[in-house]
């Protein structure tokens, strides 16, 4: 089949790879521009661009899909269908109509649940225990294509949000190739079941010391690498990189910090969360028991000031 992969980040370069270990011809890939990244600011290229450009592909980086030129170059390439994975712009009725077979996406999450931006790690953040992923054909909605197939697994207590996303990646992988390869009728999705999964903020870390253990954990997990789980000690702002639910019971304020051979923090519900690793403001990511040697935490210190 004739293809033209749209896709940018990590996730999607499973999928680009399997696809043309079934054969399929790559007629382009579509990637977002280079961005500068990192303190120095250096512009480098996205993962899906640097796959391509190792198996000879064409890569088009157009600003933005709608404009005019960028679909004028998509229409001369006459693909039988197209591929999206975590391309980052909202394809427009335009492009969608192009292909005489559609455009068909991998999604990370068992729509019509957790459509939008961040699944995976709205997915753990918000507790689910089962997640999964699924191809769709692409309509003008955000997330709201019909089912082609679904395949789902179960999310580990301990897992992590690039943890899950790699394995999701090689699922969808899969998924892909054998939504090519058989097919399948399309379905409806149930709107009256969707949830959301927005864009995140830099807020959506803000540790709220007033939940549970479980409900903060399941947030230090779901929110790495970006914006993480991230509080306050003694007005600098800390993050939580990694902590585990105690099984200690506490009547202590929630955010309170002590030791008590490991290094905890009060929740709600009097219950507590065991801090593994945390980086204060303007220092390197430690093991929180480094963090805590010369620091005597006072009776009654908190971790997130007045509004935790």
């Amino acid at each position: 089949m004739n293809l033209v992969y749209l896709g940018t980040p990590r996730f999607a370069v499973p999928t680009l790879e399997a696809i043309l270990a079934a054969g399929h011809r790559v007629l382009a890939v579509i990637a977002q521009p280079d961005r500068a990244k990192g303190r120095e600011r250096i512009v480098s290229a996205g993962p899906v661009k640097e796959c391509a450009l190792r198996h000879g592909l064409a890569v088009y980086q157009p600003e933005r899909i709608r404009h005019p030129e960028a679909q004028e170059h998509l229409r001369t390439l006459k693909p039988d269908a197209m591929v999206v994975v975590g391309y980052g712009q909202i394809i427009p009725q335009t492009v969608i109509d192009m292909a005489p077979l559609g455009i068909i996406n991998v999604h990370a999450s068992l729509l019509p649940k957790y459509r939008g931006a961040a699944p995976i790690q709205w997915a753990i953040a918000r507790g689910e225990r089962i997640t999964g992923v699924t191809t769709m054909r692409i309509d003008a909605g955000l997330d709201t294509g019909d089912i082609l197939l679904q395949s789902e697994t179960a999310i580990g207590p301990e897992e992590t949000a690039p943890e899950l996303s790699e394995r999701l990646a090689a699922m969808g992988a899969e998924l892909l190739v054998q939504t090519l390869k058989t097919s399948p009728d399309p379905r409806p999705q149930d709107s009256r079941e969707a949830t959301i999964a927005p864009i995140l903020k830099k807020e959506d870390g803000r540790i709220a010391w007033l939940r549970s253990a479980q409900e903060i954990h399941n947030q230090v997990r779901g929110l790495l690498p970006w914006p993480g789980a991230h509080t306050t000690f003694r007005g600098r702002g800390m993050q939580v990189w990694k902590a585990c639910v105690s099984e200690a019971l506490s009547e202590r304020a929630p955010g309170s910090i002590w030791r008590a051979g490991a290094v905890l923090a009060a929740c709600g519900g009097s219950s507590s969360i065991e801090l593994l690793e945390v980086q204060l403001e303007g220092k390197k990511r430690m093991a929180a028991e480094v963090f805590a040697n010369g620091r005597r935490f006072a009776d009654n210190e908190t971790l997130g000031g007045p509004h935790f």
